[in-house]
């Protein structure tokens, strides 16, 4: 199975990924054949810093677990008002 096809199951996921120039905390928006679009988190801050549209042949790792990407999840859902 190819990564771009398993990555089209992440859609919508918060993720660590890795790339030929870089490597970023983040959320998959949209998962393609010729690109993948991420947004990256700013981990300070935890707002979106930027939107990265990346050759999908230049993703080396996706990171889908840890307790970095926990303390994420953790910090986003504090941010969603009560219901």
């Amino acid at each position: 199975m190819k990564l771009i096809n398993r990555l089209k199951v992440f859609e919508q996921k918060y993720v660590f990924l890795r790339w030929a120039t870089g490597a970023e905390y983040g959320k998959i928006t949209y998962v393609g054949e010729d690109y993948v679009e991420f947004n990256i988190i700013d981990v300070d801050t935890m707002e979106y810093r930027e939107t990265t549209i990346i050759n999908s042949g230049l993703i080396l790792e996706a990171i889908l677990g840890g307790p970095d990407m926990a303390r994420i999840v953790a910090e986003i859902s504090s941010m969603l008002p009560d219901m």
